[in-house]
């Protein structure tokens, strides 16, 4: 595990599972995989940075929108995503 601090609304963490079948417990982990790819959250970045944490888990690649605040990162969303995917395997030489 990183040593990242991480944080979460359970209402958001509760709603995801049901939406996107993701624990924000198990995308945690997406933060340990060594080449994982971090990217800014354009769309969604409105007074604070937003990011997108693509990491492999064992049960595939995980997208994880999250920012930091106070040195702790606060997850807002996780899913197995196509694009996710893709970047991924993009940035890793993954073909």
């Amino acid at each position: 595990m990183a040593k990242d601090s991480f944080e979460w609304a359970l209402e958001k963490d509760l709603e995801n599972q049901l939406k996107h079948g993701v624990s924000f417990k198990l995308a945690q982990y997406a933060f340990a995989d060594k080449n994982r790819v971090i990217a800014r959250d354009i769309a969604h970045s409105q007074g604070e940075y937003r990011h997108f944490c693509f990491g492999k888990i064992s049960v595939g690649i995980l997208t994880v929108r999250f920012t930091y605040r106070k040195g702790t990162v606060r997850i807002f969303g996780a899913g197995f995503w196509r694009k996710g995917r893709q970047l991924y395997e993009q940035e890793n030489k993954i073909y």
